[in-house]
């Protein structure tokens, strides 16, 4: 089947739909909102490799990489990008896909209707590795001819420079990893961000909730440095709220695409959600946890006064979590103080990196201190024993 609507998906389908995609399922399923959708399935994305012959052609680009040679990862996987992109839709999954756009928009009412397009690997989400940020989203796409210029990106970017490098690091066959993609009616968020049903560094019992103005793409890319609230789950009593200086946001311009913007001055410090959407999101939470029966990270947005979820999926960061405490006997002035995304302690030599080419100066044990992390870097993050970064939230980096 190449396509399948979300109400047609549950968790079990994480080999048709991926990770993204079978939660997605999973949700409508349960009666959370989740703006509608399809998937095209991974079994079309393999058939379509296979029938264009392009698949044995990637596989030997694959077998000559170096994964620690940064310059040549990023040369094949710009290569490999280029073949699936430019390979022609065979013409009976064209169909598919344009009947299932089709009867969106008809749902919809709307002729065009905007959607997410959202990558959903079918090793993506597991409880031992998530592979989240590494295939690519598209937002704002509309009309025929785009959905299927942006679902063989989608297909593309299961080739990117740091998706092939977790795989080979993780050991995970390039060949079975196959993707699905997700296309989804847009929520324009009038403010989103991301909810764990847990604190993702102890375990604690409350939820953590991170938001900023605009899409989620913010906060989740780590470009904004979003509003920290903790809810305790028992009795919703709102025990802490950090205000940030949001400085931008993701918003819909007219070229089908989001574009970052500076928040408005009278925004930047000013709170964005109140008592009663935090004490809303987090009873969703609770519904979310109860009905998966552990511990979830999810993606939400507020439209027009209403709440969305746009992702679910368990947290992979609990079986590291550890109860040791290490006091440290250190004295000297506190350079700088900051908001902890995973708290320890590290020590070791600081590399300032300024530009994505500079990765190759950390070596093991050093501490990376960066304006902001991007999936690109981690081949270098692997080798830091710490890492310090101007922007982002708990989330990003989570």
């Amino acid at each position: 089947m190449y396509v399948k609507k979300f109400e047609d998906l549950n968790k079990s389908d994480i080999p048709i739909a991926g990770g993204k995609g079978a939660n997605l399922g999973e949700l409508t399923q349960a009666g959370i909102p989740v703006p509608p959708g399809f998937v095209v399935t991974a079994q079309t994305y393999e058939k379509f490799m296979v029938e264009t012959g392009i698949n044995d052609q990637v596989l030997s680009i694959l077998e000559e990489i170096d994964i620690n040679d940064t310059k040549a990862l990023q040369a094949a996987a710009e290569e490999i990008k280029a073949i699936i992109v430019e390979a022609p839709i065979p013409e009976d999954m064209v169909l598919f896909i344009t009947e299932a756009y089709n009867q969106l928009c008809q749902r919809c009412d709307e002729d065009d209707v905007e959607v997410a397009i959202r990558s959903s690997a079918t090793a993506e989400d597991l409880p031992e590795a998530s592979f989240a940020g590494q295939q690519d989203t598209y937002l704002y796409v509309s009309g025929t001819d785009s959905v299927l210029e942006y679902v063989r990106k989608c297909w593309a970017s299961l080739f990117e420079a740091r998706a092939i490098f977790y795989r080979e690091e993780n050991n995970f066959e390039h060949s079975k990893v196959l993707i699905a993609v997700v296309v989804q009616k847009m929520a324009n968020a009038d403010k989103a961000g991301v909810m764990f049903t847990v604190n993702p560094s102890t375990g604690e019992d409350i939820a953590l909730i991170e938001g900023s103005w605009g899409l989620g793409e913010s906060v989740v890319s780590g470009d904004v440095t979003p509003d920290n609230y903790q809810v305790a789950k028992k009795d919703n009593d709102i025990l802490n709220v950090t205000v940030s200086d949001k400085k931008f946001m993701y918003i819909n311009d007219e070229n089908e695409t989001s574009v970052k913007v500076e928040v408005p001055d009278e925004l930047r410090k000013e709170r964005v959600l109140s008592d009663e959407e935090l004490i809303e999101l987090t009873e969703m939470g609770k519904r979310v946890q109860a009905h998966y029966g552990e511990p979830m990270d999810t993606e939400w947005a507020f439209e027009k006064g209403n709440l969305f979820l746009l992702q679910a999926r368990p947290i992979t960061t609990l079986g590291d979590v550890t109860e040791d405490v290490v006091e440290s006997s250190a004295t000297g002035e506190v350079l700088v103080r900051g908001l902890g995304a995973s708290p320890g302690m590290a020590s070791g030599n600081v590399k300032i990196i300024l530009d994505i080419e500079e990765l190759d100066k950390i070596k093991d044990g050093d501490i990376m201190v960066t304006t902001m992390t991007t999936p690109d870097m981690v081949p270098a993050m692997k080798r830091s024993s710490g890492i310090v970064t101007d922007e982002g939230g708990v989330t990003c980096h989570a």
